[in-house]
């Protein structure tokens, strides 16, 4: 009996299939092994906090989570329809060229379409942000962010497709490749984000010669972190929130401080920094693009499998065409929100631990909670999120839970609790 092509095709899916499922066996496996997984503690806001701060945060929150919701909703719907229906195929129809040409005319348009709606969204999300005084920047300086943000994406995701298809039209087995072209990407961008994409949109320098600079490095040599060097990042021009992280790993890992946060005391802005070498110290960077690696892995063994249910109802044959640009952004943005609230869950943990670092680092808990509540008065942070808001948006523990975890930290080490 000759085997039909439907054959092919379904035992083609079942051994992508069982690919997916072993790569997502691994990305639990590892933020299994790699998450420190305490249990986190409740805190509560009224102990910390005045009633003014409170009744502000509350305020800030209310104002800002209709447009937030509703630009998530947007994001779902626009994804939905091009997952789910022949928008992408009609829209990107009419483009000419050749076929990587029109893969990234695609990536393009859809890009502005949804952007386009999204605007307004931006704008009044932006307007709250003055009325409360966390932006500093003009409208220009705004858009211009916003746009260079929207290039950035188109760029990685135009590199990201026009492989994808590259390797559909050339291999039938296509996800082998791409899973392993993604993998590889993941790891690339880790290494080259902060030195080409983080520039575009912050000015850094190194931290002036000086008291605080050397007890820094003198406190990451204490810790046995190598870093390449402290920057101080120029986001004043357009924000008065305090902040810091830690970026890239091996020859780029740098530690960056917001130019607003040196006007907190020393002490504080030194704890700030050892949060930030505990993730160093840990290696969150590493294990973070090794889960990044193995999830995008993972996504491109799925996307197989799940194209061949979608492709009738897209108006597309095959992954190989240019058309198939909508449907794979579809997907792509609706695995994006799916997981997001499993990364928050990961990463409220990871700074949990990184928390508990700088206090055995610094060994001043009280440092430790007056640093957090200067950070969520200043930053105006959700002291108590809904449920809802912590599962879709938390990606740190709150500033109750923080300061609860110093008090804790302080009578298990036998000092003053804050």
């Amino acid at each position: 009996m000759t085997r039909q092509p439907d054959d092919d095709d379904g035992r083609l899916r079942r051994q992508a299939g069982i690919a997916a499922a072993i790569l997502g066996l691994l990305v639990i496996a590892v933020a299994a092994i790699t998450t420190p997984w305490r249990p986190l503690p409740s805190g509560d806001p009224a102990q910390d906090f005045t009633p003014a701060e409170i009744a502000r945060s509350q305020a800030f929150d209310a104002a800002t989570s209709l447009p937030s919701y509703l630009s998530l909703g947007l994001t779902i719907v626009f994804a939905g329809l091009l997952a789910a229906t022949p928008l992408g195929a009609r829209v990107l129809g009419r483009l000419k060229g050749p076929w990587w040409l029109r893969v990234v005319l695609g990536v393009l348009v859809l890009t502005a379409l949804v952007e386009a709606v999204r605007w307004p969204l931006g704008v009044w999300f932006e307007t709250r942000l003055r009325e409360y005084g966390l932006s500093t920047q003009d409208w220009l300086a705004w858009s211009l962010d916003r746009l260079k943000s929207v290039g950035v994406r188109v760029v990685l995701l135009s590199i990201m497709i026009v492989a994808l298809v590259a390797l559909a039209r050339r291999f039938r087995r296509w996800w082998i490749p791409a899973a392993a072209g993604a993998a590889g990407l993941t790891v690339a961008a880790s290494f080259v984000y902060p030195l080409v994409f983080e520039p575009l949109f912050n000015d850094f320098s190194p931290m002036p010669p000086g008291p605080l600079r050397t007890d820094l490095l003198a406190m990451a040599e204490r810790d046995g972190v190598p870093v390449e060097d402290v920057l101080v990042a120029d986001a004043s021009r357009r924000t008065t929130a305090l902040n810091a992280y830690v970026s890239g790993f091996g020859a780029t890992r740098r530690i960056v401080v917001y130019d607003t946060l040196l006007k907190a005391p020393q002490a504080e802005v030194e704890l700030v920094v050892a949060h930030e070498l505990g993730h160093a110290k840990a290696d969150d960077v590493l294990d973070g693009t090794l889960l990044g690696a193995l999830g995008a892995a993972f996504g491109a063994c799925l996307l197989y499998v799940v194209f061949a249910s979608v492709r009738r109802r897209t108006g597309v044959t095959a992954v190989s065409e240019p058309l198939a640009v909508g449907a794979v952004m579809g997907l792509m943005s609706l695995a994006t929100v799916l997981s997001g609230p499993a990364q928050n869950l990961v990463s409220r943990h990871v700074e949990a631990r990184a928390d508990i670092h700088a206090l055995d680092l610094t060994r001043d808990p009280a440092a430790f909670a007056a640093m957090q509540r200067r950070l969520a008065v200043t930053n105006i942070s959700d002291l108590s999120p809904d449920a809802l808001e912590y599962f879709l948006y938390s990606s740190h523990p709150t500033a109750p839970q923080r300061i609860t975890l110093a008090r804790t930290w302080a009578r298990s080490n036998g000092t003053t609790e804050p």
